[in-house]
C-alpha cells in the first residue's frame, strides 16, 4: 500500500481580508503542496505581507460562505501551535527583539512564540540543546551570547532564522528576507535559503526582490492588488514581458547560474 500523501500546506479559496478599510486581499486562492519551494512575487503594497499575516493568524479573513482556508490540512488551529508548526523570518520580528536579547534567548524564542526569553518561561534541557544546534547549523555559535543590539543587521537575520528552524518546523515563511542588508549578508542569506530548501524544509519565500528567488524556487506566484495574477513554473513567470508590467516599469532581465535578475 502506497502511503498517503501530506496534505498541502496551504489551501485557501476566495479570500478577502480587510485592513483597516482597505481591501488587502480579494478573490485570493492560492494551493501550496507540503513540500514545495514557492516564491510570492509583486510590487510593494500588493497584499504579499498580509497573505503571510493571514497564514500565521495575525489577520483574519471575513467571514464569507465561498472561502475557506486550510493550513497542513486543519481548517481550524490553536495559534501557538501552529506558529510551533511554521519558521518565520519577518522584518516585523527584526523590529520586534530587543536590544538586550542575546542569540541563545532569541533562538529559544521560537519555542514560546516570543523574542526574548521572560520570566515566565522554563526553558529545559533538551531546549537548550536544540538552540545551540541551530545556531550550530547556522554557523553563528558565536552570537549566542551578543545581544541583539550589538549584531550586524544580516546577523541578527541568521539569528531569526536560528529561531524559526528551532522547534523543526514543517516549512519556512520568508517575508521580504533581505530587505535592510548589505550586498554581502543578502548572499550569505540566499546561501543559506537555498541549503535549507536542499535540506528538504518547505520555503516559502515572499518577495519584491527577484534576486531573493533561489535557484532551488522552481515555482512563482505573481501578485498584484490583492490578487494572484499569474502562477506557474519559474522560467515561464520569470519573463520580462510579465514583469515589467508587474512592477510598471520598462525593464531589462539577466539570468545567471539559476539567479534572476531585473532592473
Amino acid at each position: 500500500m502506497e502511503p498517503a500523501s501530506k496534505p498541502p500546506l496551504l489551501d485557501v479559496r476566495n479570500l478577502r481580508v480587510m485592513r483597516g478599510q482597505k481591501i488587502a486581499l480579494d478573490e485570493f486562492s492560492l494551493r501550496i503542496g507540503a513540500d514545495e519551494h514557492v516564491a510570492i512575487l509583486g510590487p510593494n503594497g500588493c497584499g504579499k505581507s498580509t497573505l503571510i499575516k493571514t497564514i500565521t493568524r495575525e489577520c483574519y479573513p471575513v467571514a464569507r460562505a465561498e472561502s475557506s482556508m486550510s493550513i497542513l490540512g486543519e481548517e481550524t488551529w490553536d495559534v501557538f501551535k501552529l506558529r510551533a508548526s511554521l519558521g518565520i523570518v519577518s522584518n516585523d520580528l527584526m523590529l520586534s527583539c530587543t536590544g538586550d536579547a542575546n542569540g541563545r534567548d532569541v533562538v529559544l524564542s521560537g519555542f514560546f512564540s516570543s523574542t526574548a526569553i521572560y520570566p515566565n518561561h522554563s526553558v529545559d534541557p533538551e531546549q537548550m540543546a536544540q538552540a545551540e544546534a541551530a545556531l550550530e547549523q547556522l554557523n553563528i555559535a558565536h552570537l549566542a551570547d551578543r545581544p541583539v543590539g550589538e549584531m550586524s543587521s544580516g546577523e541578527a537575520r541568521r539569528v531569526l532564522i536560528a529561531r524559526a528552524l528551532v522547534h523543526k518546523p514543517q516549512a519556512l515563511l520568508f517575508d521580504e528576507p533581505c530587505n535592510s542588508l548589505d550586498l554581502s549578508a543578502q548572499q550569505n542569506l540566499r546561501h543559506t535559503m537555498s541549503a535549507l530548501a536542499n535540506s528538504g524544509t518547505a520555503i516559502i519565500l515572499v518577495t519584491h526582490e527577484l534576486a531573493d528567488v533561489v535557484p532551488e524556487i522552481q515555482r512563482v506566484v505573481l501578485m498584484s492588488r490583492g490578487r494572484v495574477v499569474a502562477d506557474g513554473p519559474k522560467e515561464q513567470m520569470l519573463q520580462v514581458e510579465r514583469l515589467g508590467p508587474l512592477f510598471g516599469v520598462n525593464a531589462q532581465m539577466a539570468r545567471r547560474d539559476g539567479h534572476y535578475h531585473l532592473w
